[in-house]
């Protein structure tokens, strides 16, 4: 059912779009919201929750809501993780983890705020430097923000050492900013070192949980939320949403930049332009 609304929504009319990223965010409240709260939570009128019932087939909302709670299963939890099954198959486990992947991914725009990504861009687009810190499989993420920033001319650098990103903290200054990277948002050592380069005058951008201790500390957070279990699986959706985050950074950056940033990404892909071997792709 899941796959069926993400699958319609390049078909959907803008405002049926909204009501399905509603389903797909949070289909177990979904099935038991009222007409009235499910336009409201989509910022939509009501007949445009019918309609979208109706695009999908279905006579109506009650009729649509059957469905949906049919497909969600025994517990009301779509497509977590916890709930593979030993003897689930290679196709049931792909609509699994890519049905979760996608709701968990629409519904972080309920999370992701207009004005503190507007903020965060200002933050970076003015900052003599960018570190970003981040442990495990945060690090990763910051790496790969480091990857995609260096390209802009600004000087960058990821951290996935606690001795060294206490080490770093402490020569940042306040023209530097800082991105912080975290699930939990509650590492002791990630906390020691946001505390001394706040001490030194930078700016922490934080993508982390809204409630976590981190967010506490920052100047600006960027919230994402997951319902996985971190204490028992290894985050996956978590690591999605602040790559996700990332890239809406990246872009971001690249339009307050303007041509600026056209000329720099231009030199980096002309320094490797002859690094690729030339192939016939008609005969490959």
């Amino acid at each position: 059912m899941l796959s069926k609304i993400s699958e319609s929504l390049s078909e959907l009319s803008g405002a049926e779009r909204k009501v399905a990223e509603s389903a797909l965010a949070e289909p177990k409240w979904f099935v038991h919201a009222a007409v009235a709260e499910i336009a409201e939570r989509a910022s939509v009128s009501q007949p445009t929750v019918i309609r979208f019932c109706r695009s999908l087939g279905y006579k109506g909302l009650p009729e649509f809501k059957l469905a949906l709670s049919a497909s969600i299963g025994h517990d009301g939890m779509p497509y977590v993780h916890e709930e593979l099954n030993a003897d689930d198959n290679m196709g049931v486990v792909v609509e699994k983890v890519l049905g979760n992947a996608a709701a968990s991914l629409l519904g972080a725009r309920r999370f992701l705020k207009e004005a503190d990504l507007e903020r965060a861009v200002t933050m970076l687009s003015r900052a003599r430097r960018i570190e970003f810190y981040g442990m495990g499989n945060s690090g990763i993420v910051a790496q790969d923000a480091q990857h995609k920033f260096f390209r802009f001319g600004i000087s960058t650098v990821a951290y996935v050492d606690t001795h060294i990103q206490l080490m770093a903290a402490a020569v940042l200054s306040k023209e530097d900013v800082l991105v912080v990277i975290s699930n939990s948002g509650s590492s002791i050592e990630l906390l020691d070192a946001v505390s001394v380069a706040k001490e030194n005058g930078a700016s922490i951008i934080a993508i982390t949980r809204p409630d976590s201790p981190l967010a506490q500390l920052t100047d600006c957070v960027l919230s994402i939320s997951s319902s996985e279990n971190s204490e028992l699986y290894t985050p996956m959706i978590s690591r999605l949403l602040q790559l996700a985050v990332i890239d809406i950074l990246t872009i971001g950056l690249a339009l307050h930049l303007g041509e600026t940033a056209s000329l720099q990404l231009q030199k980096g892909k002309r320094s490797i332009h002859n690094k690729h071997l030339e192939y016939n792709k008609e005969e490959s």
